[in-house]
């Protein structure tokens, strides 16, 4: 989202949507967000053009690309890329975020996705995207393979003597020999194992399914809830998945998305979302709407009621139900749900002051709805900056946020433990 969260960012005269074709306004929204301590830089992706071109910019660069070229300018900041299971190999994807690791100095990360739109899959030789539970079939082993050749490589098995002129012992180093239903992998990884063991795990889906997925896998969850009881519950939920994996309540984190439109008074900051949507092209979102449910919304009136979609996609099913959940729950018209989600597409937006927002952080923290956050500034980078600038000295007056890094990895910022090596073991062919 190179010009902000908000999908008439573009049009705002705080942005430059030329300047996001170049990578340093990447840099500077980098250098901005490291300059607050924030934990991580999240890259969402897309592999097709995302909704109407004609009436939005759009996203140009791949994350993982982008990403390495700002671990050289930046120090601390972890750097997390999306990447998709369903249209990618494992161990392409292992060796890529294996770099990144190690190029970063332990700060990479990988949120994992299984590709929900019908236009991904007509770029990789599918007529339509596989079925929601095959997907996550595929990415259930997908990650198993990505892990397995990560360990690969024994932390001490690059040696580098040279008086004996053994670079590396070669006991330590194992191919995987993996033979499952979706892939076949012989290994070993052809790169040391990542400084952080393994990069980072964020997941982004809430369905059941995505809800379980994340139970096994993942180590942050970057979720979208509207209200406090809802985040509380998705909360509660998938921490209580936990245990039947063997993991602890800790070894996760809950990081809902929001989006502060923030002003020195309340009125300011609503005249800037009043703004912000009064920029909105209707046409791009009754496209996006449409995407999101599955549904084609084009023959319907703008300002009448959101007609049957049905109760199930194939799609983002997490999505599809909070966006009929809030169409019915306040009886939206088309056009009023558009406006609803123009600032963060289902996340929550909350427009007042930086006091206001850090109270709304602090509420959701201290009473067990989040671990954190992932902020979806509505411009860039003048919503970032007024985030570092105003909500983060707030937060750190009341001593809920670090005044300096003490990690220098990702998993440090988290608090997060790296994780021991396991020795491949050699599967049966399934």
């Amino acid at each position: 989202m190179p010009n902000g969260h908000h999908e008439a960012a573009w049009r705002h005269p705080s942005t430059d949507p030329r300047r996001a074709a170049t990578l340093k306004h990447y840099v500077d929204i980098a250098r901005t967000a490291e300059r607050g301590k924030l934990d991580s830089l999240f890259l969402a992706d897309g592999v097709a053009l995302w909704g109407n071109v004609r009436y939005n910019s759009h996203t140009l660069f791949e994350p993982l690309t982008l990403l390495s070229a700002l671990a050289g300018a930046t120090e601390r900041i972890g750097l997390i890329a999306t990447a998709s299971t369903t249209y990618n190999e494992p161990y392409h994807l292992a060796r890529k975020f294996a770099s990144l690791d190690h190029l970063s100095g332990g700060r990479a990360g990988w949120n994992i996705v299984t590709s929900a739109g019908e236009d991904e899959a007509r770029n990789f030789n599918r007529d339509a995207r596989p079925a929601h539970a095959l997907r996550y079939e595929r990415a259930t082993e997908f990650v198993e393979v990505a892990r397995k050749l990560w360990d690969s490589w024994d932390d001490d098995a690059a040696v580098i003597d040279k008086a004996s002129g053994v670079y590396a012992d070669t006991e330590r180093i194992h191919p995987i020999d993996h033979n499952g239903p979706h892939f076949q992998v012989r290994g070993p990884l052809n790169i040391p194992r990542p400084v952080q063991g393994h990069p980072l795990l964020v997941q982004a889906g809430s369905s059941e399914t995505g809800k379980e997925y994340a139970a096994r896998f993942a180590e942050a969850v970057f979720t979208a809830q509207q209200t406090f009881a809802e985040g509380k519950a998705f909360y509660d939920d998938v921490k209580g998945r936990l245990a039947k994996y063997g993991r602890s309540p800790e070894e996760i984190k809950i990081l809902p998305g929001i989006s502060p439109i923030l002003g020195h008074t309340e009125a300011e900051a609503k005249e800037r979302e009043a703004e912000l949507n009064a920029l909105i092209t209707p046409a791009y979102g009754v496209r996006q709407l449409s995407n999101m449910l599955d549904h084609d919304l084009t023959p319907y009136p703008l300002d009448g009621p959101l007609p049957d979609v049905g109760t199930f996609t194939e799609g983002a099913q997490s999505r599809f139900e909070l966006v009929t959940g809030l169409a019915r729950r306040e009886n939206l018209t088309i056009r009023q749900l558009i406006e609803r989600l123009a600032g963060g597409r289902g996340h929550r937006v909350f427009a007042g002051t930086a006091t206001q927002v850090a109270d709304q952080l602090e509420h959701w923290f201290t009473e067990g709805a989040a671990d954190g956050f992932n902020v979806m500034p509505p411009t860039l980078p003048g919503g970032l900056e007024d985030f570092v600038d105003l909500v983060v000295p707030e937060l750190q007056r009341r001593g809920l946020f670090r005044t300096e890094y003490t990690a220098t990895t990702l998993r440090g910022h988290y608090g997060l433990a790296r994780p021991v090596a396991k020795t491949p073991v050699k599967e049966n062919a399934a």
